[in-house]
């Protein structure tokens, strides 16, 4: 057994199921022992960001992590973009990184690049294997590290010549700590700070904006008289009919001020102090109130929904949650398709236990209110603000959760970053339903150039921001990666399209003109 095949037999033995890999030569015997070896699924991306963004979506879903295979320091170079994405959702993530052999390092050959400098900005447990018989032990670490809280991104990088050596025993992954619960003198002084009548908003994010905990948020909001809210960005939000909805801090810097101005106090729970996602002229970066006390309760590594679960039985009494009643909107009758009537189709026909994969960047700002009542579901975010993670994001949710439909709300712009993950969703026959926002334009730019004062743009800078001239074909290019594909330009005809594409077996795309 080589140094690649202990690495293998020990990921599989630690429970690691899928490889989203992009191999090159230096990754050849790890590409070897996944064939020889049985347990962990190879599924193949055309591109690092693809690979990279598919494993963040995976982890989001199935709350464990998968393994990527880059090659060298350009390939995880392509590929962190979505690797910063997946820090910031607090996904688990093993990357296993291709490395020259040693002897060769010394050579400066091509591809020779300072691969750990590369990791180390998102990686908190990185580590070169020194030789063939630790790389077992240190995959076995990589495992553990990935999955302590709050999720980490793990980085084992292998030079060639470990892999490919005698190799040492499979490794036993070590213990991996629980989550630390939160000191009952932080209960009690939130739960001053609650019933002190000064108006407080409980602000949620990370495990906090799932199912149980919502419903504890809720009571104890109504129990107290108090406030809830969700951060701008989460990772993934379960909501739909018999959950708690939870309006999120709005994006634009004057609506997020105006929302938060007359807070005196915000708990924080699995969230941060909101802060703008820009710097603009004349504007504040901290969206709170001057004067507002920023308290935590529980921050990312601890166990938010026993807090959340112990501050409810303190001060929330008889409350009961304000769960959203069952409801589907009627679909507007045949028009233009717009933010507005595009969010009544996705309410009325979004089916139940589906993944919402949302990278709409504008055209989706506005997609919750008409979503809530439908059946439950689970709602993905993009957040890190690095696009181009909506189509890789998708397909690692439909690995992860094979018997439940994926829809892909996507920007035009952002999904040319990684188109090449249709490729790989037709590849391995995914249920994944992609609408694109066909409005030819980087449009969230448009605004920005006036909030950031740059006033009276010409065409050079409108045409700078604009996806037209050519328009993109979405249609041809996803036919031509093997997606069965439909344009649509009225209501009638999204809905339409929207029913066919949940009916298909397969990956199916919309291309919805705006």
């Amino acid at each position: 057994m080589n140094g690649a095949e202990s690495l293998v037999r020990t990921l599989v033995a630690g429970d690691v199921e899928v490889c989203f890999a992009n191999p090159g030569t230096s990754e050849m015997h790890f590409v070897a022992a996944l064939d020889r070896v049985d347990g962990i699924r190879c599924v193949l991306c055309l591109f690092e960001g693809v690979v990279t963004g598919a494993a963040d979506g995976y982890a989001r879903m199935a709350e464990k992590p998968a393994a990527t295979l880059l090659h060298l320091g350009p390939g995880l170079a392509n590929g962190l973009a979505n690797v910063h994405n997946a820090s910031r959702a607090r996904s688990p993530m093993i990357n296993v990184v291709g490395e020259h052999a040693t002897y060769h390092l010394e050579h400066d050959a091509p591809l020779t690049a300072d691969i750990e400098m590369l990791a180390r900005q998102y990686s908190p447990w990185m580590k070169t294997s020194r030789s063939s018989q630790d790389v077992a032990a240190d995959g076995a670490e990589a495992i553990a590290a990935a999955q302590t809280a709050p999720g980490q991104i793990a980085t084992l990088i292998l030079p060639a010549d470990t892999a490919w050596s005698e190799g040492g025993p499979v490794a036993a992954v070590p213990a991996i700590p629980e989550r630390e619960t939160v000191d009952e003198a932080v209960i009690d002084a939130i739960a001053a700070i609650l019933t002190s009548g000064e108006k407080t908003l409980l602000l949620l994010g990370d495990k906090a904006v799932r199912a149980k905990p919502l419903e504890d948020a809720s009571r104890i909001a109504r129990g107290t008289g108090q406030h809830v809210m969700a951060q701008t960005s989460n990772a993934r939000m379960e909501r739909g009919a018999g959950r708690v909805a939870v309006e999120r801090i709005p994006y634009p810097v004057d609506q997020a001020v105006e929302t938060l101005q007359d807070f005196k106090h915000i708990v924080l729970v699995g969230a941060k102090d909101p802060v703008g996602f820009f710097g603009y002229p004349g504007k504040p970066s901290r969206l709170a109130p001057e004067g507002c006390e920023i308290h935590l309760l529980a921050d990312i590594a601890q166990d938010q929904a026993d807090a959340l679960a112990r501050l409810a039985e303190k001060v929330a009494g008889d409350a009961t949650p304000d769960l959203t009643p069952a409801h589907r909107g009627e679909i507007p009758a045949n028009g233009p398709l717009d933010p507005a009537s595009i969010a009544q189709v996705l309410g009325a026909l979004i089916p139940e236990n589906a993944i919402i994969t949302d990278e709409s960047v504008t055209t989706g700002r506005n997609f919750f209110p008409a979503t809530a009542g439908a059946p439950p579901h689970d709602w993905l975010q993009l957040t890190g603000g690095a696009i181009g993670l909506g189509i890789p994001l998708a397909t690692g949710a439909a690995i992860a959760c094979p018997d439940r439909q994926v829809i892909a709300l996507q920007a035009d712009g952002s999904g040319m970053y990684t188109v090449q993950g249709l490729w790989t969703q037709a590849r391995e026959k995914l249920n994944i339903l992609t609408c694109i926002w066909s409005n030819r334009s980087y449009a969230i730019l448009n605004g920005e150039l006036a909030n950031v004062g740059a006033e009276n743009p010409g065409p050079k800078a409108r045409d700078m921001l604009s996806l037209d001239h050519p328009a993109i074909d979405w249609v041809s290019v996803a036919e031509g990666m093997g997606v069965t594909a439909r344009r649509v330009e009225t209501v009638d005809d999204f809905a339409a399209a929207f029913r066919e594409g949940l009916a298909h077996e397969g990956p199916f795309l919309i291309e919805v003109v705006m």
